[in-house]
C-alpha cells in the first residue's frame, strides 16, 4: 500500500512538474513568404491534461481555440483540424524548438515563454464599478429602458429558401446569444440549426435548398471566414481555414448547386484573389492571380455560371480601370478618376448579345444613372433610369420572365421604389393596398416567383416581415422586430434642407423628442456618421434617435459634403475636406436647427462611430464651445498614426486613403494632418469628453483611443473610458451594446439635463 501511495505521489508531483512547464504564453515568430508573422500559443493546464488558444496580433486575432495538447516526455504536440495545423516541438527550460505544420507545408518555429498582453496600455479603461456609476446617474422613469431599444430583437435577418420550404433567421437566446434557426413555412415548426459559441454569426445565406452558408470571424477582427451546414445539421464545416485571411462571397452561382465564387487574401495579404470554392468539401480553385508588379485588383465581375468577365484594377493608386474579357484577353473599356463612377450591376442573360450589360454610371452627368451597356463595343446602348435629384442604383430582374426589369429603386429623403414590369406593378399595388404609406421592400423570393418576403418599415417602426403569396393572393405575417416598440410611442425623423455657410445645399433629418411641443427648445445630439465617403443617413428607424427622444434628447443628422447619393459634385466637395468644410457643414446643421428654435444652445451633444468619432474629437477641439459634451466611438484621434495603422488588406487604397483623407508625404498636407489631429490639440477641449473603443479594432487601432484617453488624463481631466477586449470596430455583442448606451444615457443626463 506504502508503495502504491507513494508512486501516485510521483505520478501526481510529476504531472504538476509538466504542468508548470507549459502554463502560459508562448511567441515566436513564424517567417512566411519574406513576412515575420507573430503567433503565441496560450496554454493552461486542465483535469484533461491542457487545453490552448492561439494569438495572431499583426490579424488583430485572439483566443482561436485549439482542438488539443498532448504532452510526452518533453514534446510537446498542438493540433486544430480546422487550420490543418500541428505543431510539435521539444522543452527546454522556458522554450520550445519545433515545427509548424499547415496545409502541407511545414516552418521552423522557436517559441519562447511570455506574459501576455492585452492590446493597448491596460492600465486606462474605467473599471466596470466606474462605469457602472455613470450608468446610474440617469435616473427618472421611462416607458423603455435601454434593452427595449438595444437588445437583439427575438427573431431577426429573415430569408427564405430558394424553393420557399423554409425560413432561416436568427433567433435571441434569454442570455443575449444569437443562434441561427430553420421554420417550415407551411406548418410553421422550427428547429435549431447552428448555435452560436464563442464567435458571433455575422451572416448567412442559402447556398441551394439543402445547404446554409454562414460567416464569422474572432473576437472582432473582420478576418471572416465561410462555414456550411445542411439543414439537418449535419456537415458543418468550417469552408476556408485559412488563419489570419480574410473571406468574402462574391458569387452565389444559381447555376452550380455546389460552388460559389469567394475572394481572399491567402497568398497575399494586400491583395483579394478568387475562388470557385466547394460548399460541401472545402475545395478550392484559384481563378485568377494578381501577378507581382501589376496593378491591385480592386473587384471582379463573374457572370452567372462563373465566367469571369471583367475586372477592376487601381492604377496610380487612386484612377480605375475597368478591364473587360473580349476575344479571350483583358482589355481595357474605361479608366475612370476616383469620385466618377462605372461599374456593372449585372450582365444582361435575356439579351441575344453576350456582352450586354447593366451599368451604373456617372460619366455622362452629376447623379448616378443605370445604363444598358455593350461592354465589348464600349458604346451606351440607352439610359434606362435616372433622377435629376439623386444618385440612383437599386434594379431587380425576374429570371423567370426572361430577365424582364421588375423595378428600380433609389434614396431620396426616403427610399423610393419604381415599379417597371407590369407583372410587378400589379404586386406593387397589392402591397400598397396592404400597407398604405408605410415603406416597404422585396428582400427575398423564391426561383419560381410565386412567394415574395416583404420587409414593411418607417421612422416609428424598427421592422416587420410578411410573406406574400401571389397564387393564393395572401399576405401573412412572419415577425415583428422588437414588438413592444409601440409605434404610436416613437418619435418622428423629419427631413431637413438647408445652406452651408458657403452656399452648398445639405440634407439631413431631426428627431425631436415624441411629447415636443412648439416652443420648447430641448437638448441636442449631433451624430456626424461614418465613413465618411459615399456613406449617408437615411430616413427610417433609428434606435438611437429613439433613445435619445425618449430622455428628451433631439438627434440631427447630417448629411455633410462627401457624403453618398447626392451626386459626385458632392462627394468630391469633400475630398481633402475632412475635419474641415465636412465639419463646417455638421456646425451649420447645428445652428440651422438652432435657429429653427427648436435646441437649446448651450446643451449640445456630439456622439459619432468610426469617422463620426473622429468628428467627435475635432469638433470638441474645433468649436469647443460649441459641445456641451462628446462620446467618441472607435474614432480616428491622430490621423498620422491612423494611416500607419490600416489593415493589410486596405494597403492598396492607400492612394486613395490620402486623396479622401490628406496625404502626409506632401508638406502642405501633412502640416493640414497635424492641425486637425484632435490629439495634437487635447488642450482645446473644454467640455467632458466619454472614448469608447473595441481593442481588436483593424482599422482604428485601439492607440487612436488611448492617445486621447492618456494625454487629456495627464491634464488632470477625468475620462470615462470603456474597452472592451472581445469587439472590434463597434460592438457587435447584446451585452456589450447595452453596458456602451447605459453609461452613454447617464453621461449624458450628467451633462446635458438641467
Amino acid at each position: 500500500m506504502k508503495t502504491l501511495t507513494t508512486t501516485l505521489l510521483l505520478l501526481v508531483l510529476g504531472a504538476s512538474i509538466q504542468a508548470q512547464k507549459l502554463n502560459g504564453s508562448y511567441s515566436g515568430e513564424l517567417g512566411v513568404q519574406g513576412m515575420q508573422l507573430e503567433l503565441i500559443f496560450n496554454i493552461t493546464p486542465s483535469q484533461d491534461g491542457y487545453t490552448a488558444t492561439l494569438d495572431v496580433p499583426a490579424q488583430g486575432a485572439s483566443g482561436i481555440e485549439l482542438d488539443s495538447v498532448i504532452l510526452q516526455d518533453d514534446t510537446v504536440t498542438i493540433r486544430s483540424a480546422k487550420m490543418q495545423m500541428t505543431y510539435t516541438g521539444k522543452i527546454t527550460g522556458d522554450s520550445i524548438e519545433g515545427t509548424y505544420e499547415q496545409m502541407g507545408q511545414e516552418y521552423p518555429l522557436k517559441l519562447n515563454k511570455t506574459v501576455k498582453k492585452k492590446p493597448g496600455n491596460t492600465s486606462l479603461p474605467s473599471s466596470e464599478e466606474e462605469l457602472k456609476k455613470l450608468a446610474a446617474k440617469e435616473t427618472g422613469n421611462y416607458n423603455y429602458s435601454v434593452e427595449d431599444y438595444f437588445r437583439t430583437p427575438q427573431t431577426f435577418a429573415f430569408q427564405l429558401s430558394p424553393n420557399g420550404d423554409l425560413i432561416a433567421y436568427m433567433k435571441r437566446r434569454d442570455s443575449g446569444e444569437r443562434d441561427l434557426y430553420l421554420m417550415d413555412t407551411e406548418t410553421k415548426k422550427e428547429s435549431l440549426l447552428k448555435k452560436q459559441e464563442q464567435d458571433l454569426i455575422r451572416g448567412f445565406s442559402w447556398a441551394n435548398d439543402e445547404r446554409i452558408l454562414y460567416l464569422q470571424d474572432k473576437g472582432g477582427d473582420e478576418n471572416y471566414h465561410v462555414y456550411g451546414v445542411d439543414i439537418n445539421g449535419e456537415n458543418d464545416k468550417e469552408l476556408t481555414p485559412f488563419e489570419g485571411v480574410r473571406v468574402n462571397i462574391i458569387e452565389s452561382l444559381k447555376e452550380d448547386k455546389e460552388h460559389i465564387i469567394i475572394q481572399m487574401n491567402k497568398d497575399n495579404p494586400q491583395q483579394e484573389e478568387p475562388y470557385r470554392l466547394n460548399i460541401n468539401t472545402g475545395e478550392i480553385a484559384k481563378l485568377y492571380t494578381v501577378k507581382e508588379g501589376e496593378p491591385p485588383v480592386a473587384g471582379y465581375d463573374f457572370d452567372r455560371q462563373g465566367n469571369l468577365r471583367a475586372i477592376s484594377r487601381i492604377v496610380d493608386g487612386v484612377n480605375t480601370e475597368l478591364l473587360y474579357k473580349i476575344d479571350g484577353e483583358f482589355q481595357q473599356v474605361k479608366l475612370t478618376e476616383f469620385g466618377d463612377e462605372f461599374v456593372i450591376s449585372s450582365f444582361n442573360p435575356g439579351s441575344d448579345n453576350p456582352d450586354d450589360a447593366y451599368v451604373i454610371s456617372n460619366l455622362e452627368g452629376d447623379k448616378i444613372e443605370i445604363q444598358l451597356y455593350d461592354l465589348k463595343k464600349n458604346k451606351k446602348i440607352k439610359t434606362v433610369f435616372s433622377n435629376d435629384t439623386f444618385d440612383v442604383s437599386g434594379m431587380s430582374l425576374s429570371k423567370k420572365r426572361n430577365y424582364e426589369i421588375d423595378y428600380f429603386s433609389y434614396t431620396g429623403e426616403k427610399t423610393q421604389v419604381i415599379p417597371v414590369s407590369d407583372t410587378y406593378k400589379k404586386i406593387y399595388d397589392r402591397l400598397e393596398q396592404e400597407f398604405g404609406e408605410k415603406q416597404f421592400f422585396t428582400v427575398g423570393r423564391t426561383d419560381d416567383e410565386s412567394k415574395y418576403m416583404i420587409a414593411v418599415t418607417s421612422d416609428k417602426i424598427v421592422g416587420e416581415y410578411y410573406l406574400y403569396d401571389i397564387e393564393a393572393d395572401e399576405v401573412s405575417l412572419l415577425y415583428k422586430l422588437l414588438p413592444h416598440l409601440k409605434e404610436e410611442d416613437m418619435a418622428s425623423m423629419k427631413p431637413i434642407t438647408f445652406k452651408s455657410r458657403d452656399g452648398l445645399t445639405l440634407h439631413g433629418y431631426i428627431t425631436l423628442p415624441h411629447n415636443y411641443k412648439e416652443g420648447m427648445q430641448v437638448p441636442l445630439v449631433v451624430n456626424p456618421h461614418g465613413g465618411p465617403q459615399g456613406i449617408r443617413d437615411n430616413w427610417g428607424f433609428n434606435p438611437e434617435a429613439q433613445l435619445f427622444a425618449s430622455r428628451g434628447y433631439a438627434t440631427l443628422h447630417v448629411n455633410f459634403r462627401i457624403s453618398g447619393g447626392y451626386g459626385k459634385e458632392f462627394l468630391k466637395a469633400g475630398f481633402g475636406e475632412i475635419g474641415r468644410k465636412a465639419m463646417d457643414d455638421v456646425e451649420d446643421g447645428v445652428d440651422y436647427v438652432i435657429e429653427k428654435g427648436w435646441i437649446d444652445k448651450d446643451r449640445v451633444a456630439i456622439y459619432g462611430g468610426s469617422h463620426g468619432g473622429y468628428a467627435v474629437l475635432r469638433g470638441m477641439t474645433k468649436t469647443p464651445d460649441k459641445y456641451a459634451c462628446g462620446v467618441d466611438y472607435v474614432g480616428v484621434s491622430n490621423l498620422n498614426t491612423f494611416m500607419e495603422t490600416i489593415p493589410p488588406y486596405w494597403e492598396k487604397y492607400r492612394e486613395l486613403l490620402y486623396k479622401i483623407w490628406y496625404n502626409p508625404g506632401i508638406p502642405e498636407e501633412k502640416k493640414i494632418m497635424d492641425e486637425i489631429s484632435p490629439a495634437l490639440h487635447v488642450d482645446k477641449i473644454k467640455n467632458p469628453l466619454f472614448v469608447v473603443q473595441g481593442a481588436n479594432d483593424p482599422r482604428v487601432n485601439i492607440n487612436e483611443a488611448d492617445q486621447i484617453v492618456e494625454t487629456l488624463r495627464s491634464k488632470g481631466v477625468e475620462v470615462p473610458y470603456m474597452v472592451k477586449y472581445d469587439e472590434g470596430h463597434g460592438f457587435g455583442k447584446e451585452e456589450n451594446r447595452l453596458d456602451l448606451y447605459k453609461a452613454m444615457m447617464g453621461f449624458f443626463a450628467e451633462h446635458l439635463k438641467n
